[in-house]
């Protein structure tokens, strides 16, 4: 458990200097409101993702741990947005329609909610 903690984490942190530096570089690129580095970092993910779990579909070529490393570890760090979308993608793959609505309309709603909450608790 603790070594796969150890590939998780240093996946992660690879993934959060990336996002970090994504970010840098869009504000160099960008100064309008749009925010393009999250916009960026998490189009990204979702196809970093997509390509690491294609890999894993049609074959074998990623280890448990490269799969910690890549897409718990890196992917997590770099985006959640990522997970979310491939959850939601599988969801529609099975043809769960009312789960994947469910899923979809709460993580957006709630989360705002959830952000809102927690800045007005604070202010």
């Amino acid at each position: 458990m603790f070594k796969s903690m150890l590939i998780v984490g240093l996946g992660g942190f690879i993934g959060s200097c990336g996002r970090f530096l994504v970010g840098k570089w869009a504000c160099q690129l960008y100064h309008g409101p749009f925010p393009l580095g999250t916009f960026l970092v998490n189009i990204v993910g979702c196809f970093i993702l997509g390509i690491l779990f294609g890999l894993l579909e049609r074959t074998n070529l990623l280890s448990s741990n490269e799969c910690l490393f890549l897409i718990t570890g890196f992917c997590g760090g770099f985006t959640t947005f990522s997970t979310f979308s491939n959850e939601t993608w599988v969801m529609i793959q099975k043809g769960e329609w009312i789960t994947f609505a469910l899923y979809l309309t709460l993580s957006i709603i709630c989360g705002i909610l959830c952000v809102w909450a927690g800045r007005a608790i604070i202010r």
